[in-house]
């Protein structure tokens, strides 16, 4: 949290439009920033972050270990409030609940996100890891398209994505130049642009942080989250991420978007699974 203009300046950007205050015990204030937005909605993972940082202050425990959110009205930039509730406290793990808010259009507080976490220490968890999953398959970054190969120029995206090191594989580009595969992938190095290293509140934005996987399904869009679950399974380790998001189903307007996040030391640091709305007409 930060106290003084100068301790606040010399975090990331990332840091800072994070960052929260306590204002008395379990409520915490903050300002969203414009800066995470696509089109006018603020980036659920970027929200979820920042109640991420507030159940980290909160807590007895540091870092989230897992994290459901449903996010229940559209948020803006703009103050807010997080209040947080303990819910139990254990030796290795402690479970506690959040919900972030705003003062409404017609000056009534109105929740705009509600979540249940789990939170522990990563740097305690023992080193045996037996997994059957592998890295995706990608091109090295250089080879992988960035902003800057936007035909109608590097700022022509969403404001979120100038403060994103993004580079997508060309295999999960085709809907960018009218050329969808039909498949639901999506694939990209992820880093921030102020080249701030990864930690786990970082984790818990990149997991929504590509383009959603309906566009190389053919569809265009705002594709809202209804439900986001992240598992943080490590702290990464400094270098780019690998992020990897699956969808095998859409049905009723509604999709499911799989994350696998992988640091530059190929472990799999975090997964996710959040459920979507899809315009389909």
């Amino acid at each position: 949290m930060s106290e003084t203009l100068s301790a606040e300046s010399a975090l990331s950007e990332f840091d800072r439009d994070t960052s929260v205050r306590l204002r008395e015990p379990g409520v915490y204030v903050t300002c969203l920033s414009p800066g995470w937005a696509i089109g006018q909605a603020l980036n659920g993972g970027y929200l979820l972050a920042v109640i991420g940082r507030a159940l980290s202050d909160a807590l007895p425990h540091p870092d989230p270990f897992t994290i459901t959110a449903h996010y229940l009205s559209a948020t803006t930039p703009g103050p807010a409030t997080v209040r947080t509730s303990l819910a139990r406290n254990g030796r290795t793990l402690s479970t506690g609940s959040a919900s972030l808010f705003q003062t409404g259009s017609l000056g009534h507080e109105v929740e705009r996100i509600r979540v249940l976490a789990s939170y522990g220490d990563l740097d305690t968890v023992a080193g045996d890891v037996r997994t059957s999953a592998q890295p995706p398959a990608m091109p090295p970054l250089e080879q992988c398209f960035s902003a800057h190969d936007n035909p109608q120029g590097p700022d022509a995206g969403p404001e979120i994505s100038k403060r994103l090191n993004l580079r997508l594989d060309p295999a999960t580009c085709g809907w960018a130049v009218g050329a969808p595969s039909g498949r639901g992938e999506m694939r990209a190095w992820f880093g921030l642009a102020d080249g701030r290293q990864a930690d786990p509140f970082s984790l818990l934005m990149a997991v929504d942080a590509l383009p959603p996987t309906a566009f190389e399904l053919g569809l265009s869009g705002w594709v809202p989250t209804v439900e986001l679950t992240v598992h943080v399974r490590a702290r990464p380790a400094p270098g780019p991420l690998r992020v990897s998001v699956t969808t095998v189903n859409l049905a009723g307007g509604f999709l499911e978007e799989d994350v696998q996040i992988w640091d530059s030391a190929n472990r799999l640091v975090a997964q996710s699974r959040q459920l979507a709305r899809a315009k389909t007409d």
